[in-house]
């Protein structure tokens, strides 16, 4: 039987949020570090299975947002993608975290490649899974999505359809052929998270700040261009909102990078852990630096 990890569950507190975060314990004190970014609707949790298949071998730290999971937020928390970012960045920084992989999933693209332009240095190498940085990888969903105001009718209750039970359970369900491999326990813990008090209107506030992230785009395949990161990209090709073109897309500023499409949707992890764990372990153990 393959190695389980020992995982620890923290609290960390960052200008003055109290941020949850799991983090795997691996057998060499020097192992690799890959920092999970979660997606929407979701939280640390999905990484779960992940960090079971792997967390023997390298140090898999994943936190909660501000408005997501176990994570605590003040309840003058103003949120945006910037605040996201801002957050995440001071975790990375009371961690002493210094260089580390980075695995960005959905809403752990914006924050994520905010955290990179930041601090380049930081950034090992870069794994993506359904994060989207072009607009070619915006689905007609996705564009309407991004294109809601708080101030045009009907909009709010668009946002509001999408946290519902039935719109979580649709985000996993969406491209899936095979639904059978699907835990319904994933969308039924995120939805118990987005029935806390104030989460609802925390989501609100994140997707009307979308807009923000896409203008951003540019800068974000400039760093690309520049850095040429190391790269891993393992997309679900059906995902409803980031279809496949997207994952396409990274290859005109990382052209070096390695693409594996899978007959998903938005969680591919949900589906192909078992395909893209021993991707991941074979990325990042020919990282530079990185020890055999």
């Amino acid at each position: 039987m393959s190695e389980l990890p020992r995982v620890q569950h923290r609290h960390l507190e960052v200008d003055g949020v109290d941020v949850f975060y799991r983090e795997s314990v691996p057998a060499r004190a020097d192992a690799p570090v890959l920092l999970l970014l979660h997606g929407f609707p979701t939280a640390s949790h999905q990484f779960r299975r992940l960090i079971d298949a792997l967390g023997a071998r390298y140090r898999l730290i994943a936190p909660d947002y501000p408005g997501f999971g176990n994570t605590v937020a003040p309840a003058d928390f103003e949120y945006s993608f910037d605040r996201l970012a801002d957050i995440t960045e001071g975790f990375v920084r009371q961690l002493g975290l210094t260089r580390f992989a980075m695995y960005i999933f959905d809403f752990g693209a914006p924050v994520g490649l905010r955290l990179a332009t930041r601090n380049p240095d930081w950034i090992s190498g870069l794994i993506v899974q359904n994060g989207n940085a072009y607009e070619a990888g915006l689905s007609e969903a996705a564009q309407g999505f991004v294109a809601l105001r708080p101030d045009h009718e009907g909009d709010e209750d668009v946002i509001r359809g999408l946290l519902t039970l039935e719109g979580t359970r649709s985000q996993y369900e969406g491209g899936v052929p095979d639904p059978s491999l699907l835990n319904p326990d994933a969308w039924t813990l995120d939805q118990h998270y987005l029935d806390l008090p104030g989460r609802k209107e925390a989501q609100l506030a994140l997707a009307y700040d979308y807009k923000s992230s896409v203008a951003r785009y540019p800068e974000w395949q400039a760093w690309l261009r520049k850095y040429t990161p190391p790269t891993l990209i393992a997309w679900g090709a059906n995902d409803f909102f980031f279809p496949a073109p997207g994952a396409h897309a990274y290859l005109a500023d990382v052209p070096d990078a390695e693409l594996h499409l899978f007959d998903t949707g938005h969680f591919a992890l949900e589906t192909h852990v078992a395909e893209i764990a021993p991707l991941i372990a074979d990325f990042l153990d020919r990282l530079p630096g990185a020890q055999k």
